[in-house]
């Protein structure tokens, strides 16, 4: 039997299609440029301009000569180095309790660690305000009582301090070390410490020579980022520091805008930040990417759990002590503040009431926060989500150039990003300042990479084979994405929404510099209102942005009933 095969002219032609991807591609481009490389390019701009144009090196030699800028380098970078071994101190020890001991209460401590990541580290600083003030802190009245003492005797303790403010920053920075050595923990071979038995070691020599050395570089990592945090943070240095009589780095290039502004002496100082911490970041990856081990001969046993036995009260005061710093006291601190006021006996909800419907800057303060927590989770999910595709499919030449671009915002600190967006839309010619537009660039920036980072594991999960099936039968590319791929990214886009909505709320570094009286959010208003000293107020609003941060994070985290990804910690 002869099939008659019909000539090439006669086959049906495939119909027209427009591809989309490649404008997209140059789109997104253009797009993360403008985000990244046009405020850094403004910063290194005015870096080595004077106020009349001429090129100067002038801002750089005064970091070097004026003491008054190099010292709140040095005391940025002590206290950076302070809140690092700090951390480490606290987390490792505290890790190997909830994961490899018979602690009671593992999952509740894990979850007050997940509290404390949630936390903003500024709304942290305040509560332990409320807490260790040297004349009014709850710890100085409470002990004068007990001693039988005067306002004006020396306080048990005073948070307004450079060790203040290394504890301070500490308590919301240790969540960082934690969560990478409990997992480094998670992930260790039993195998190799149930050998270390069996040759005779003690518990305390095989966690010593063992278990120790295999989660060693993520101790180091996670050092490094509390390092990092700390170094590039405004809120708490801003809340402890400048009360104490001294400046770090991040609160003296937030003074250099006040009355009379020096925009070229700031972007001179914000730039040896922002080399140090592509530095610090670039040593972590090293880290991480250089050290540790690999498991051969597949799956290892289970987790061995050591049991503290007579140890088990010692184990069981550190982690409560550990806790009751960082979550229950400054917690408890804030909830007693918010339902109680001076003049008032008893209970009162006088300050929610003040809040909510006397302090006229409230509600527009919550209207911006989440109208721009609202459209930052959308955008940026929206961006974050083709850019991954554009990258992990790689459709286009040149597509991992919009991974490296989506990024790199992560070695950008606030600080810095606030100061060359001011620089660069403050112009006469592209006038945002002052709209809030201008908080969207900054937060649609300060995201990025977060939500990128997501999706780009979320695509790493699903196998091209699925989209290839459907291009095979005939499916464009969009319609794969609509079709095939886009339902099982749900919940991960579910989780990448949520977790930039609550980093956006909580952003303080960049938004101090960008907002004006009539952009002012909720994170803003806390500030201001620490000046004032109204601490009720303050303890209402805190409470109200913990509040929505839990409930989404609770969202978030019941998507893995769904087969989605859980939330990854806070940054």
């Amino acid at each position: 039997m002869t099939v008659a095969v019909p000539a090439a002219e006669t086959l049906a032609k495939p119909p027209f299609r427009i591809d989309l991807l490649r404008p997209a591609f140059y789109a997104l481009a253009v797009l993360l440029a403008v985000l990244v490389v046009l405020p850094l390019a403004w910063l290194a701009y005015y870096s080595v301009v004077d106020k009349d144009g001429h090129f100067t090196l002038g801002n750089f030699a005064a970091l070097v000569t004026d003491p008054t800028l190099r010292r709140p380098y040095l005391l940025a970078i002590g206290m950076a180095l302070g809140v690092g071994v700090l951390s480490a101190a606290v987390a490792t020890p505290l890790a190997w309790l909830v994961s490899r001991t018979d602690l009671p209460g593992r999952r509740l401590a894990r979850a007050l660690v997940t509290a404390s990541f949630v936390t903003p580290p500024f709304l942290g600083a305040i509560a332990w305000e409320i807490l260790a003030a040297p004349n009014s802190g709850l710890i100085n009245v409470f002990w004068r009582h007990v001693a039988g003492g005067q306002a004006y005797d020396a306080p048990l303790v005073n948070i307004y301090s450079f060790g203040g403010l290394v504890f301070a920053i500490a308590c919301y920075t240790f969540p960082y070390v934690f969560t990478l050595v409990a997992n480094g923990l998670d992930r260790v071979p039993s195998d190799l410490e149930d050998a270390s038995s069996i040759l005779g070691a003690r518990a305390w020599t095989t966690l010593r020579k063992v278990t120790f050395p295999l989660v060693l570089p993520a101790v180091l990592a996670g050092s490094l980022i509390a390092i990092l945090q700390a170094l590039t943070m405004f809120g708490s240095p801003a809340i402890l520091a400048l009360p104490a009589g001294f400046h770090v780095i991040t609160t003296k290039i937030w003074s250099l805008f006040q009355f009379p502004p020096k925009p070229g002496l700031a972007a001179a100082a914000a730039l040896p930040l922002l080399l140090i911490t592509v530095l610090l970041l670039q040593g972590k990856s090293w880290i991480l990417g250089r050290k540790g081990y690999t498991v051969l001969g597949g799956k290892s046993g289970a987790p061995r759990i050591t049991y503290l036995g007579k140890w088990m009260p010692f184990g069981v005061l550190f982690a409560l002590v550990v806790l009751s710093l960082t979550v229950l006291l400054p917690y408890a601190a804030l909830l007693k503040t918010a339902v109680t006021k001076h003049g008032i006996e008893g209970l009162t909800l006088a300050n929610f009431h003040f809040v909510f419907f006397e302090f006229s800057a409230t509600q527009l303060a919550m209207k911006n926060t989440f109208l721009l927590g609202f459209a930052t989770a959308t955008l940026g999910t929206g961006v974050a989500l083709v850019c991954a595709y554009m990258v992990s499919r790689a459709p286009v030449r040149g597509s991992p150039v919009l991974g490296l671009l989506a990024t790199a915002p992560v070695a950008i600190p606030g600080i810095v990003l606030g100061v060359g967006l001011f620089l660069t839309y403050s112009h006469p010619y592209l006038m945002l300042y002052g709209t809030l537009w201008i908080l969207l660039i900054a937060f649609l920036t300060i995201e990025m990479p977060v939500g990128y980072q997501q999706m780009s594991a979320a695509f790493h999960g699903i196998h091209p084979e699925l989209e290839e099936a459907s291009r095979i039968l005939g499916a464009s590319r969009l319609k794969t994405l609509r079709l095939i791929t886009a339902p099982l990214l749900r919940t991960s886009v579910i989780a990448t929404w949520c977790f930039v909505f609550i980093g956006t709320i909580r952003e303080l570094s960049a938004t101090i510099l960008l907002t004006t009286a009539n952009t002012k959010l909720v994170s803003v208003i806390i500030y201001d209102l620490n000046e004032s000293g109204d601490m009720g107020a303050i303890s209402v609003l805190g409470l109200m942005l913990l509040l929505v941060s839990f409930t989404v994070v609770i969202i978030a985290n019941r998507l893995p009933l769904l087969g989605g990804p859980r939330l990854p910690a806070l940054r």
